[in-house]
């Protein structure tokens, strides 16, 4: 079933959870369901990774390195990278990791191609990793009870996904790109409740989902995701308070100025036509608390 279909048809079911899961089964075809359920109960081959990330990039090669280098230090064992038309260095910082086997990298152009590329991954890789986690470049999975994160994920193996709120970071009153990395220059951040905090992105047990509900859930075969308390998820994330004291993601959504323009000049690998608009920054543009050395 088409997207349109889909979202005719989900919408008609009342409760939200309810609903986006059976949006993504309808996209993902009642008919290809059936035909993915058959295979897993026979299909036993063993995950060659415990843990992957899947993400779609364009034009965002000045970031790779310490986005990659701080998950691989935190337990990631391979990297699913779909570059959307980029024009920079994205394939020559990466090419080094291609060698190594680090990264896998597709080339993926086309307009509106996160969920496209979150599908391919999926459908390609479904029995290569234990997990799969579905992030942005401006994204960093940061373990705060763990050392790493397959340590966290080893708790949530018996739950299909894992839902990992943000902590949304500002520019700290940067209008210049300044030297150093990310998480070094963007040390000011959002109050921990803030609402939009409240958002998550997932980290999922590929045999145990249909495929991502945009970019936040996951359509699962069975059983509720979790949250990074370890209970079970029974309202949609808008609906919920942050978690942030065992896991997080650090979301560093503007940047600097000068950065967060160059992003609306490129646009966005999910696929949006108009400009990334100031609002957004003035709405993230959060500098609430200063992160503690």
């Amino acid at each position: 079933m088409n997207k349109v279909m889909a979202e005719i048809v989900a919408g008609m079911i009342p409760h939200k959870m309810t609903r986006n899961r059976w949006r993504g089964i309808l996209r993902f075809g009642l008919l290809n369901a059936v035909r993915l359920k058959w295979r897993l109960r026979h299909d036993h081959t063993q995950p060659q990774y415990y843990l992957a990330v899947c993400a779609i990039a364009k034009d965002e090669g000045p970031y790779f390195k310490e986005w990659i280098e701080w998950h691989r230090s935190r337990g990631v064992d391979k990297f699913y990278i779909y570059d959307n038309e980029s024009t920079d260095c994205t394939r020559a910082v990466l090419e080094e990791y291609v060698r190594e086997g680090l990264v896998e990298y597709i080339p993926f152009p086309g307009y509106r191609r996160q969920l496209a590329a979150y599908d391919d991954c999926l459908r390609r890789h479904r029995f290569d990793a234990r997990w799969i986690a579905f992030i942005d470049l401006d994204e960093f999975i940061v373990p705060v009870k763990d050392r790493t994160i397959p340590e966290f994920l080893r708790r949530f193996e018996a739950f299909p996904a894992v839902e990992i709120n943000w902590l949304v970071y500002g520019s700290g009153g940067a209008r210049k790109r300044l030297p150093g990395t990310m998480m070094e220059r963007f040390r000011r951040h959002s109050q921990p409740s803030h609402v939009l905090n409240r958002h998550v992105k997932s980290i999922v047990d590929p045999r145990r989902v249909f495929n991502m509900i945009g970019c936040h859930e996951a359509a699962r075969i069975s059983g509720c995701a979790a949250d990074s308390h370890g209970n079970p998820i029974k309202k949609n994330f808008r609906e919920r308070e942050p978690q942030q004291d065992v896991i997080r993601i650090n979301h560093y959504a503007v940047r600097s100025l000068e950065e967060f323009r160059e992003k609306q000049l490129r646009g966005r690998a999910s696929g949006t036509k108009t400009s990334v608009p100031m609002d957004y920054f003035n709405e993230y543009d959060l500098n609430d608390i200063e992160e503690k050395q």
